[in-house]
């Protein structure tokens, strides 16, 4: 083998015919060439600094509304973004567990 994978896709377009596109891309090994770029972080590394992201949103739009509550600021539309924002990644958030515990359900349902 040559180190190389070879990905091919087809596309039909009646007005021109038929046209392919291929695609080499280099195989490495981790083992065999050392890396030099950043390292791809793990879902669960990804998925874990997602949820402090939208915890730290939480607490800002808190600050701001306690803020906003006791008169240390008056920057009203300041504080309802932040409150947007942190009610958007919430939302985003709740979306992607519901996605991830479908596809755990899928998983579980393939037979083996």
């Amino acid at each position: 083998m040559d180190g190389n994978i070879e990905f091919r896709t087809s596309v039909y377009n009646p007005s021109i015919g038929s046209s392919s596109t291929s695609l080499t891309t280099p195989l490495s090994t981790p083992s065999s060439t050392p890396s030099t770029g950043p390292v791809a972080k793990s879902f669960s590394d990804t998925l874990s600094d997602a949820l402090h992201e939208v915890n730290k949103l939480q607490k800002e739009a808190d600050r701001g509304m306690q803020d906003l509550s006791t008169g240390k600021t008056d920057n009203i539309p300041e504080v309802m973004i932040a409150a947007e924002k942190a009610d958007l990644a919430l939302k985003l958030m709740v979306q992607v567990r519901n996605k991830i515990i479908d596809a755990y359900h899928e998983v579980m349902k393939m037979q083996v």
